[in-house]
């Protein structure tokens, strides 16, 4: 029955998968257009040959993700239904592995199979597989990254392999995501809950091969001082003349907060492009499994290694997100969800032990927490299917408003943007269909149009100006006098 389940899971994992949710976020349109300029180039939209990190309006997008889908779009081409299946694949990729983990630890495929349940239908690593953002990626290192420990943690002694993989996977992790940066070297430094007689130097080689994964980062931060900290200072809760006390004081605050049961329930994150509004970030029966894996950790296994750095990465997780304005943010938080599935095997075990009436007793209890958390997570699919579209969240509108301009004979059409980000749906959707970004200039909030040009405008509003067609923040209007005149 199990079994039956999952296979019915992966197939609702792959539906609907480029349809939902209906258009393409800014962030998704400027990984995917980078993505396909290496693929046909090997340069990033402003030239630059291979980056390490790809400069896009204000902030550097992490490599690993663009790198792997410009290698899918080589062999398919440029398209939103691919690079929406690569996230939905990682996605399910990712509650593979967690199952196989919980398998390996409890030594039952059932147990494995229950675990995959639970990671495939929570909707906070689910909703990240809907999406082509670098953070899609991150649950498939760290259960990876996971795996590769426990087998180390069955060892008296680690080889220069296991430490060579270790390091490895924490330096992949760095080049991930922007949260991969600020998490890999907390977890590094946990390594240290596994030091004995016998491990200490493969520990200590595990640093140096993880530190040696660094050392592009560093060259990178020496020529370009303050660039990977650029957006953490429009994200940042620090404001000039805060006190630490009230710094420490914020933070601890964000922090408690992320671990509100009202939030992961209830709540979840308040960006509905993150997270389908009215439901909570986690299902009710796998966090009460969470919870009660905890609690049978420090009563049971407390002296292990391995649960040692378990809890240890459950308390470090939200730091990330701890340090930032926003309360409970999806993706900044996205090594949180991935702890508690772990933590639900040590409860699943104890749950199946055998015994006379109070081992029935548990085995009933299972099954209501599982049935719960498959009716729960089935209800989640069904909202989450037929939810109305987040227009606003996805600018679902702008091939609309591209095809218009694009039906007028003027050239070049204007991207007059409020921000520096909009144009690249301009240059996404020219490139699906074919045309060339040569049809295209960008102009600097100080410019104006010149009188007679087709403008697709955001957030800006026109003077002298014909409308031809207004959708959300965006429109297309022919200029007819140069307002400097």
């Amino acid at each position: 029955m199990l079994l039956a389940i999952s296979l019915l899971v992966v197939v609702v994992y792959f539906y609907h998968v480029p349809q939902n949710p209906v258009g393409f976020f800014v962030d998704e349109a400027s990984i995917a257009y980078n993505a396909h300029t290496i693929a046909q180039s090997g340069t990033d939209e402003h030239g630059y040959r291979f980056p390490l990190y790809f400069p896009a309006f204000g902030e550097y997008k992490s490599p690993v993700y663009i790198y792997i889908l410009a290698a899918v779009f080589w062999l398919t081409g440029p398209s939103v239904s691919v690079a929406r299946l690569m996230s939905a694949t990682a996605g399910l990729v990712a509650a593979m592995l967690f199952g196989v983990l919980a398998c390996q630890l409890a030594r039952r495929r059932s147990v494995g199979l229950m675990v995959f349940l639970i990671a495939a239908l929570t909707p906070w690593l689910f909703e990240i597989s809907r999406l082509v953002f670098e953070v899609a990626l991150l649950p498939v290192i760290l259960a990876l990254f996971l795996l590769m420990l426990q087998h180390a943690a069955k060892r008296e002694r680690w080889s220069w392999l296991i430490a060579a993989a270790l390091g490895g996977l924490l330096g992949l992790m760095t080049y991930t995501y922007s949260v991969g940066r600020l998490l890999a070297l907390p977890f590094a430094l946990g390594l240290a809950f596994f030091f004995t007689r016998q491990r200490w130097r493969k520990v200590v080689l595990t640093w140096i091969v993880f530190g040696l994964t660094l050392l592009p980062l560093g060259v990178f931060t020496l020529r370009h001082p303050g660039a990977l900290s650029e957006r953490f200072k429009f994200v940042s809760f620090v404001q000039p003349g805060d006190t630490r006390s009230q710094i420490a004081f914020r933070f601890v605050q964000n922090y408690v907060e992320n671990f509100s049961p009202r939030r992961w329930l209830a709540y979840g994150d308040p960006e509905p492009r993150h997270h389908l509004p009215g439901m909570g970030s986690l299902l009710i029966g796998a966090v009460a499994l969470s919870a009660l894996g905890l609690i049978v950790v420090l009563w049971r296994y407390r002296r292990e290694a391995w649960w040692r750095f378990i809890i240890y990465g459950l308390l470090v997780s939200p730091i990330p997100a701890a340090l930032t304005l926003d309360y409970f943010h999806t993706l900044r938080l996205i090594a949180l969800p991935c702890f508690l599935i772990v933590l639900t095997v040590p409860a699943i075990e104890f749950l199946l032990e055998e015994g006379e009436q109070r081992g029935q007793a548990r085995r009933v209890a299972l099954i209501v927490l599982v049935l719960i958390t498959l009716l729960q997570g089935a209800v989640f699919q069904w909202r989450f299917h037929n939810a109305l579209p987040r227009v606003d969240a996805f600018d679902s509108y702008y091939p609309e408003l591209l095809a218009m301009a694009l039906a007028q004979p003027e050239r070049p059409i204007y991207l007059y943007d409020k921000t520096p980000a909009a144009y690249v749906y301009a240059y996404w959707y020219a490139t699906l269909g074919d045309v060339s970004i040569n049809n295209f200039r960008r102009l600097s909030r100080d410019e104006t149009p010149p009188p007679g040009a087709i403008v697709i405008g955001h957030e800006l509003p026109c003077t002298d100006c014909e409308v031809i067609i207004s959708r959300g923040q965006f429109q297309v209007y022919k200029q007819l006098v140069n307002s400097k005149q």
